[in-house]
């Protein structure tokens, strides 16, 4: 079978392997049939992952169809559309007994840690796959992992009915916290560099579009807020200096969420954060928010279909990475079909 190896950083290759066959009774057959390119295979491909591991088959926003289970599988059935959720935890640790097994202490994640879904095959333990409506056409699916971190990351902002929300960055992850932002009855601002894509974000409901380049961005926060600031500041740029503005902007008794993994220290004094009592919080992958998001999708709640703007078969995988490297503002997901 084919699978998209990242040998080292900057290297990829197209690679032929052994399917794999189901070893434990508790295990999955999955055929792949489509997988989202994400931030995070960008950043595996070009070196800049502080977590991954190589070689590497990357890819973990992963649909297929189950071609046959283990002799001790309950939920799953031969045929069944299954998205992929790409958690490997150890079940005792502190984060696990708290619930929280996306910040495991001996986490593993499909893609990055152990081989991801770019491959015509993968045998899975039958708790990594979660069934989806046969309605739901396989590019929809695949934007499922995604929206669990949309989801993760309002959660973790605890956004409730009436806050105001700012998300800075328009790409997939800030345009997946606005949907479910919005879902939870939130008013919300979306930041960006680029006019399309906050074109797109009022599309998608955005209350209000703030261009990083052409306006100041703490002043219109407060004209909008009426001198308070937003709530809740989810940074999905996830550079130094938005960490910055986002504890500077956000209001009293606010929320900060961070998504970034970079480990160049910002610049933040105690001062705001203990004057306003505002909480920080980590959002990592996701924790319990498959059975949530595949309800909303199921229900049509969600219908994110324009998200894709290409597709690319297997075999032209370079073409697609090419494409995200030299015309980012042109691209929201790529998907790779197999």
């Amino acid at each position: 079978m084919k699978a998209v190896q990242v040998v080292r950083p900057g290297e990829l290759r197209i690679v032929e392997r052994q399917e794999p066959a189901i070893q434990h009774g508790g295990e999955v057959l999955m055929k792949v049939r489509m997988a989202g390119i994400c931030g995070s295979d960008m950043h595996i491909y070009h070196g800049t992952s502080p977590v991954a591991t190589y070689p590497r088959v990357i890819g973990h926003e992963v649909v297929g169809e189950i071609i046959e289970v283990g002799s001790e599988t309950e939920r799953i059935r031969p045929g069944d559309k299954v998205v992929l959720e790409p958690i490997q935890s150890c079940g005792v640790c502190y984060a696990c007994r708290a619930g929280r097994r996306n910040v495991c202490e001996q986490l593993q994640v499909y893609g990055v840690h152990l081989d991801g879904g770019y491959q015509e095959y993968m045998v899975l333990p039958e708790r990594n796959v979660h069934k989806i409506a046969d309605h739901l056409d396989w590019q929809t699916g695949v934007l499922i992992e995604p929206f669990t971190i949309g989801a993760q990351a309002a959660w973790r902002g605890d956004v409730r009915p009436g806050d105001v929300v700012f998300i800075m960055g328009a790409g997939p992850i800030g345009l997946c916290a606005l949907h479910m932002a919005k879902i939870r009855g939130a008013t919300c601002i979306v930041s960006d560099i680029s006019d399309a894509k906050l074109a797109y974000a009022a599309e998608l409901g955005a209350d209000y579009t703030l261009h990083a380049r052409k306006e100041d961005i703490r002043t219109a926060l407060l004209q909008i807020t009426g001198g308070l600031g937003p709530n809740v500041t989810i940074d999905a740029v996830c550079t130094e200096q938005t960490f910055e503005e986002a504890v500077d902007v956000t209001s009293v008794a606010g929320r900060v969420v961070v998504l970034g993994f970079g480990d160049s220290p910002s610049r933040i004094p105690q001062l705001p954060i203990t004057k306003k009592e505002l909480t920080v919080a980590g959002s990592r992958l996701q924790s319990n928010q498959f059975g949530y998001v595949i309800d909303l999708f199921n229900q049509g709640v969600l219908q994110p279909q324009s998200f894709i703007t290409h597709r690319y078969p297997i075999d032209e995988v370079h073409r697609a990475i090419q494409l995200i490297e030299t015309h980012p503002n042109e691209v929201r997901k790529v998907i790779l079909e197999f």
